[in-house]
């Protein structure tokens, strides 16, 4: 981990940096494999390492659970969850874009970047990547083991470092919700910038129906005589129908940019509020295992540390055989020794929270990229959607025609559709 030197408790890094780490993609491979049950193959590249692998889902099942048996004091990114049958294509391409946002939040991690299995999830290209991952966990212990500062963690901790941890508990947790809010409004707009465009591309469309209206099939010209009471004006739908035409492709126009616009948030608001979301919940998760797992253990540890020594007493007042004595205390003095172990992991994961928080405050100027893509899109879309309207507006005068099919005056629109 890129640290200052005195105190390894402290993070030195920016956003730039921690982005620059590496980006990987995850892309669907087109062809599925297997002969009876068909299933999903994501192929993964990493820019850092310049490799490109092939993995299932069940790959990344076995890397996650990797990564949180050999950190179990950090950030592990959730995955997914497993879908086993009627996986439609909209399930599929939400799956592939959360698994792309679970390796790239790994593989920027600090402790996980420089890790072997990483390297080894994105790099190895052999036939049986899971047993590689299961053989590297079990020849290595988790972090607290390897670490050299570990037995040394509580030397680095704060004094109110408990203080630290409720307060950052709860500034996440309220930082999460807030932002859970704000990405599911940024869903909706997207949502509805698609269906903006699904509509004007159905109007321009009906446009268009409308001047193969009584014509002989949509290639032929119109044969259908006029009524005797539209023969005054028998020139009128003629030229009606040529500039409906005309506006058809406008709004096939309009259809397209607003659909533009619309993917374009998906990719770079969206996400990246996912991605955030994502960060923000594996803090959640591993405060929680902070507390269920660690404290815990550590406290059943007394528990039973507690019962022994009233064991022992009892049997010193009793004079039990002096054999059964020893083994009690053999006893008392290996549970003196979890316990002992327990508090290291307990200030080693303390000390691994610290730091972990300091990675989200480092994500947190994430938010200002956010807004900027949003604020830019907002713009550039009005823009380029106001330049098809204004030009569209020009050909709004073939619509307006006199009584011999040439082009009216354009008047400006009264408060009713007839004069008085």
């Amino acid at each position: 981990m890129q640290v200052p030197p005195g105190n390894p408790l402290l993070l030195s890094l920016t956003l730039q940096e921690l982005l620059a780490r590496d980006a990987v993609q995850v892309e669907l491979v087109p062809e599925k494999k297997g002969l009876f049950l068909k299933h999903v193959e994501y192929e993964v590249s990493s820019q850092r390492f310049k490799s490109c692998v092939y993995r299932r889902y069940n790959d990344f099942v076995v890397f996650h659970e990797t990564l949180l048996h050999k950190f179990p004091y950090r950030m592990v990114p959730a995955l997914p969850p497993k879908r086993m049958l009627g996986a439609d294509r909209e399930f599929i391409e939400a799956r592939r874009r959360a698994l792309k946002r679970f390796i790239n939040l790994v593989a920027r991690h600090p402790p996980f970047s420089e890790d072997t299995i990483l390297k080894l999830f994105l790099s190895f290209s052999g036939p049986d990547v899971q047993n590689k991952l299961k053989e590297s966990a079990q020849c290595l212990g988790d972090e607290f083991m390897n670490c050299r500062l570990a037995a040394r963690a509580k030397d680095f901790l704060p004094a109110d470092i408990q203080t630290q941890f409720a307060m950052s508990r709860e500034l996440i947790r309220n930082i999460y919700n807030s932002f859970h809010k704000l990405r599911d409004r940024a869903e909706r707009m997207v949502s509805r910038a698609i269906d903006n465009a699904a509509d004007l591309l159905i109007f321009g469309k009906e446009l268009r129906q409308v001047t193969l209206v009584g014509s002989a099939g949509a290639l032929g010209s119109d044969t259908t005589p006029l009524p005797s009471w539209a023969s005054l004006n028998s020139s009128t739908w003629g030229s009606l129908k040529q500039a409906l035409k005309g506006l058809s492709v406008e709004f096939a126009l309009l259809a397209d940019k607003a659909a533009q616009q619309g993917k374009q948030e998906e990719n770079d608001v969206v996400e990246k509020l996912n991605l955030f979301l994502d960060l923000l919940q594996s803090y959640k998760d591993l405060c929680e295992r902070h507390e269920k797992g660690v404290l815990h253990k550590h406290q059943r540890a007394l528990h039973k540390y507690s019962l022994m020594k009233r064991q022992m007493v009892s049997a010193a007042v009793q004079s039990r055989e002096p054999e059964s004595v020893e083994q009690l205390e053999s006893r008392i003095v290996e549970q003196e020794n979890v316990i002992q172990t327990m508090e290291l992991r307990s200030h080693f994961s303390l000390y691994c929270l610290h730091q972990e928080t300091q990675l989200v405050h480092v994500y947190l100027p994430l938010t200002s990229h956010i807004l900027g893509a949003f604020v830019n899109s907002q713009i550039q879309g009005h823009k380029e959607m106001s330049k098809v309207w204004n030009d569209l507006q020009p050909k709004l005068r073939c619509l307006f025609v006199g009584p011999h099919g040439a082009p009216a005056p354009q008047r400006p629109p009264q408060d009713g559709l007839s004069a008085h």
